[in-house]
């Protein structure tokens, strides 16, 4: 990773997720979580203070040291233990059926390799287990996703690998998951419209 992203990035992320109008969405992604989650992406925290009483323990995924270090005072007032848990979401360091429920808020936008991670997720949920997602990517309107298209090289390399044009409920569900919820439309929040398509729902590992 270069200087822009490992010493930019971060803080540009703690300031612009952080933002009021996405509490709600974060809300509904948390919901339901149980027991030992792990949190791909974890960045500086900003899910910490929506974590619901019956999460006991939260495995972090990050790769950054900084946005770790950016969590830190999140992390000192939870209630619920917070400890990294790795670092490459592509290649989870837990084992086979190991954790109840992963959460991932505007993460699969940045990983290389999203069916990768994908599959990771599914490998480490118990039988039963759920993925429970927000995130952002292409839109339905072909005029936006053509903008989204043009856009995505500057994105990219501006904010972090951040893809606009990802169709995440296709890739979750081409990862073994059976879709339980799926809220796909656009964000309401104060964003440019090629960045406010989201998908937030809930989804089981198939065959569980």
């Amino acid at each position: 990773m270069g200087w822009w992203t490992e010493r930019v990035v971060p803080r540009m992320n703690d300031v612009s997720l952080r933002h009021s109008d996405l509490v709600p969405y974060r809300v509904r992604a948390c919901s339901g979580l149980h027991g030992l989650v792990a949190e791909l992406g974890f960045g500086s925290g900003l899910n910490i203070e929506h974590y619901p009483k019956g999460v006991t323990r939260i495995l972090a995924v990050e790769p950054s040291d900084l946005a770790w270090d950016l969590s830190a005072p999140r992390r000192a007032a939870s209630r619920i233990p917070v400890a990294r848990g790795g670092l490459d979401g592509q290649r989870l360091d837990l084992d086979d059926d190991s954790v109840d429920a992963v959460l991932s808020t505007f993460t699969l936008c940045t990983i290389p390799d999203p069916s990768r991670a994908l599959a990771e997720v599914r490998r480490v949920l118990k039988p039963g287990g759920t993925f429970h997602f927000l995130e952002h990517g292409i839109s339905p309107e072909a005029s936006v996703a053509r903008w989204q298209g043009i856009l995505e090289p500057l994105n990219a390399r501006l904010a972090g690998n951040c893809h606009l044009t990802r169709q995440i409920d296709r890739l979750v569900t081409d990862a073994g998951f059976r879709m339980d919820e799926l809220d796909a439309g656009y964000l309401d929040i104060n964003a440019p419209k090629h960045q406010r398509h989201g998908f937030l729902g809930t989804a089981t590992k198939a065959g569980a």
